[in-house]
């Protein structure tokens, strides 16, 4: 019996090896990941179907400003938390300073955006809410709460509380599609009630795993301004032209046809489709990126390539396997989902899944880029990939196939580039010391760079 339980347990299944294969922690975060990946197409899903083409438009925007300036805004102050936070438990330091002083930055960031918008609020209202200056309320709002979540998230994460991030992103997704789902079954034709949701749901989220992160933050040595700032700069500049790229497809259709509100929102809903495999990959970079730091702190080089390496294979699986029947069903579902114009073909999706596959391998070498210290090469590989989405949005052609190619290309100029930086900043080098290198000083893998 026991040989046979031993045979049963060694057959593993494909998808027990891809998790396997996965950074530690991954599978705590994965269920809360898809779930409130779920909730952003519930969410759509509830407003195309209650609300008139041009009040999808304004929520369309909405979404996608949020998605690009917030999460280029505040997604790197998650990252450098956690980066931060993972090598001090490694030398076993209280993160209370980091936390203190990220928190006084987070709050000048937020400051100096939503003052910005409030000097802007009557052309921004014009340009992208048909007039709606309550439209800017909401999304500056929703600004304040998706800060508040990268806070608390990079935190976890360092901490390694895998359990705690993944409830933050499932209490966010069920919370998002109960209300949305309310809100179509109430029958409520507003923008700004749907608009709303993007700040209720992340703030109760962040309330209720506030206990586990507390908990987690002790007393420790204090960590300099500049230690937090001269890497946050050229991230948050990295990141901001990193969501310009997977995100420029809507925003370009606004610019170039205002007046085609069935094509704003029939991108959208294409680039939520064709970003499924993203939302799988949200789940990987908290993980990755801690696994890496930890990686780089102890001095492993073996693991941090075996880890970089997996990741980038489990990242091909997920866009090919994601990007197949988006582009085979693609223009059928966002009318079945979404209730969109017939204004995409496949051709279409085909360039979004092909540009989601490279999106997401730019993302890992990014990650191994930031961890490695090599913030200004990240940032070179974005600002390459953003030249070439722009080049190919401005040549002559249909509007929806020049946004989607140049996501696909812009997307795989940036991999091009950061491939090179990391083959040249890494795996080229060889490990100092000989054979004995990963047993090195906790800063030994980076000072061999």
């Amino acid at each position: 019996m026991s040989g046979q339980g031993s045979t049963v347990a060694g057959r593993r299944s494909p998808l027990a090896k891809v998790l396997g294969a996965l950074p530690p922690g991954t599978q705590l975060v994965i269920g809360g990941t898809v779930l409130l990946g779920a909730a952003s197409y519930a969410h759509l899903m509830a407003a195309g179907y209650s609300l008139s083409k041009p009040d999808m438009a304004s929520v369309s925007l909405l979404w996608t400003i949020l998605m690009s300036v917030g999460l280029g805004l505040f997604f790197p102050v998650e990252q450098e938390l956690t980066r931060i936070v993972a090598a001090r438990m490694v030398g076993n330091q209280g993160v209370a300073p980091v936390l203190r002083r990220i928190l006084v930055i987070t709050a000048l960031m937020l400051g100096l955006l939503t003052a910005a918008m409030a000097v802007a609020v009557r052309p921004l209202a014009d340009t992208f809410f048909d007039g709606r200056v309550d439209m800017v309320a909401a999304l500056a709002a929703a600004f304040v709460a998706m800060a508040a979540g990268n806070v608390t998230r990079g935190v976890l994460a360092g901490l390694g509380r895998f359990g705690a991030y993944g409830t933050q992103l499932a209490v966010d997704g069920a919370l998002r599609i109960v209300l949305a789902a309310g809100c179509a079954l109430a029958g409520v034709k507003s923008p700004l009630a749907f608009a709303l949701i993007l700040t209720v749901a992340p703030v109760i989220a962040v309330v209720v795993t506030l206990r586990p992160l507390l908990a987690g933050v002790r007393s420790g040595p204090s960590v300099g301004w500049t230690a937090l700032t001269s890497g946050l700069a050229p991230l948050v500049c990295s990141t901001l032209l990193s969501q310009v790229v997977v995100n420029a497809a809507v925003v370009s259709t606004q610019l170039l046809a205002p007046d085609d509100a069935a094509l704003v929102a029939g991108l959208l809903n294409a680039v939520v489709l064709a970003r499924v495999p993203l939302f799988v990959f949200g789940s990987l970079q908290a993980s990755l990126l801690a696994g890496l730091s930890a990686a780089a702190a102890a001095g492993d080089r073996t693991g941090f390539s075996k880890l970089l390496g997996r990741t980038c294979g489990v990242v091909v699986v997920l866009g090919v396997a994601g990007g197949i029947p988006a582009t085979i069903l693609g223009p059928w579902l966002i009318q079945v989902l979404f209730k969109a114009d017939d204004v995409l073909g496949s051709l279409d999706f085909f360039w979004m899944s092909a540009g989601t596959l490279c999106y997401m391998l730019a993302m890992v070498l990014g990650q191994a880029l930031l961890v490695l210290h090599r913030h200004r090469l990240q940032l070179l590989g974005w600002a390459v990939g953003t030249v070439a989405l722009i080049v190919t949005t401005l040549v002559p052609g249909p509007i929806a196939t020049r946004v989607c190619l140049a996501y696909t290309l812009g997307s795989l100029a940036a991999v091009v580039c950061m491939f090179v930086a990391v083959w040249f900043s890494f795996l080229r080098v060889p490990p100092a010391g000989g054979a004995g290198a990963d047993a090195s000083s906790p800063r030994s893998l980076v000072d061999s760079v």
